[in-house]
C-alpha cells in the first residue's frame, strides 16, 4: 500500500503514463485499464508490477491478484494523478519493453514512414494484427510506438506484433519481399492488381505521403478509388483497405 504521492515508484508511473517517450529511458511501459491488461495476459505477457486503485483492489479477483509478482495498491486520488485518462481506469500494468531484435526478412510487414499521429499509428497496428502483417517497422520521425496514446489506440495489438522503431530506410534492404506503396494519384486501382504476398506495405506521413526514395524503390504502386470525390483518405483508413486487400488476395 502506497499513500504518499512522493513515492519514487509513483513518480515513475506518472512519467510512464503521461509522457510519450519516457519508456525509452526506463525500459518499461504502462498500460491502463482491464481491457488492455487482459489483452496483455492473453498474449502471454508477464507484467512486472500491477497497480490498483484501492476501490478496485477491494473487489479484484484472483486473476488480477496473481497477474504480477508485485502488487501495488494506492488511494484512488493518487491513482487519478498517475492516470493519463480523463476517467481513470483504476488499474494498470508496468511491463518490460521487448528487447531489440533483427528484422524478420520474410514476415509480412508494415512500414511506417513518418506517420506522426498517435491515433493513426495505433489504428494501423490493429489493422496489421487483424490482417496477418505481424511485423511493423517504424522509421525515424514516426510516433513513439509504445507511448500511452498509441497503446490505447492499438487496443492490445502490440502484444501480437514484432515491433521495430527508430529504424532507417537503409534497414529495409534486409527485407526479402517487395515494397508496396499506396498513393492518391499514382498506380493502378488496388482492386485491379494482384498483390504480392508476403510483402511490405509502406504507409506515409499524413500530409506528405511516402517519401520519394521509397516510392522509387517500390515494386508495386496502387491507389484506392474514391468515387465520392475526396482528395485523399486518412492514412489509417487507407491502411485498413490495403492490408485487407492483401489478406483476401493471398495465395
Amino acid at each position: 500500500m502506497i499513500a504518499s504521492r512522493d513515492n519514487p515508484l509513483l513518480k515513475e508511473l506518472r512519467k510512464l503514463a503521461q509522457g510519450n517517450t519516457a519508456y525509452r529511458k526506463t525500459g518499461r511501459f504502462w498500460v491502463e485499464g482491464d481491457h488492455l491488461c487482459a489483452a496483455a495476459l492473453q498474449r502471454g505477457q508477464s507484467p512486472a508490477i500491477a497497480v490498483f486503485a484501492q476501490s478496485f483492489w477491494a473487489q479484484a479477483g484472483a486473476t488480477w491478484e496473481q497477474a504480477a509478482p508485485k502488487n501495488v495498491v494506492v488511494h484512488d486520488a493518487l491513482f487519478s494523478e498517475i492516470s493519463g485518462l480523463e476517467s481513470p481506469a483504476k488499474m494498470g500494468f508496468v511491463l518490460d519493453l521487448p528487447g531489440v531484435t533483427a528484422l524478420d526478412r520474410q514476415l509480412p510487414t508494415v512500414i511506417l514512414d513518418r506517420v506522426q499521429d498517435a491515433g493513426n499509428v495505433g489504428s494501423i497496428l490493429r489493422s496489421a494484427a487483424a490482417f496477418g502483417f505481424k511485423q511493423v517497422v517504424a522509421l525515424q520521425e514516426t510516433a513513439a510506438l509504445w507511448s500511452p496514446k498509441v497503446l490505447r489506440a492499438g487496443m492490445g495489438a502490440h502484444f501480437g506484433l514484432l515491433l521495430h522503431e527508430g529504424r532507417s530506410e537503409a534497414d529495409l534492404v534486409d527485407l526479402e519481399m517487395p515494397l508496396v506503396v499506396t498513393s492518391s494519384h499514382l498506380g493502378q486501382f488496388i482492386q485491379e492488381v494482384r498483390l504480392p504476398f508476403p510483402c511490405a506495405w509502406v504507409l506515409g506521413h499524413e500530409g506528405q505521403g511516402v517519401r520519394q526514395s521509397l516510392l522509387d524503390r517500390a515494386q508495386v504502386q496502387v491507389r484506392i478509388g474514391q468515387p465520392g470525390g475526396e482528395e485523399s483518405l486518412n492514412v489509417a483508413a487507407a491502411a485498413a483497405i490495403c492490408l485487407h486487400s492483401s489478406a483476401i488476395g493471398r495465395p
